[in-house]
């Protein structure tokens, strides 16, 4: 079992920043890859950005590249969501998970979730 904890959520105005952080305990972290999704009202949960083990593969969906920096530090097993330049758009709770494959960007190849922390990005 990994059990996975957000925090870093809340309130900014568009064109903000907020750093996002997941902390991760139980069975080995560092063998895991992990990723972001996020979901907005009404809306299905949305893939955001995943990385690879050992930190040296990222991916994201388009709508944040340039914008979000997905990191992780084995040492303090966290994953972090850097996120720049928020838009209106990007309002959503966001979770972490962690998966067993490469770089999955469906969520069922995900394990492991945390419960979420919101992000309200105000215009």
């Amino acid at each position: 079992q990994v059990q996975l904890v957000e925090s870093g959520g809340g309130l900014v105005q568009a064109g903000g920043s907020l750093r996002l952080s997941c902390a991760a305990s139980g069975r080995t972290f560092t063998y895991y890859t992990m990723g972001w999704f996020r979901q907005a009202p009404g809306k299905e949960r949305e893939f955001v950005a995943a990385i690879s083990w050992s930190g040296g593969s990222t991916y994201y969906v388009d709508s944040v590249k340039g914008r979000f920096t997905i990191s992780r530090d084995s040492a303090k097993n966290t994953v972090y969501l850097q996120m720049n330049s928020l838009k209106p758009e990007d309002t959503a709770v966001y979770y972490c998970a962690a998966s067993s494959y490469g770089l999955p960007r469906r969520s069922y190849e995900y394990s492991y979730w945390g419960q979420g922390t919101q992000v309200t990005v105000s215009s």
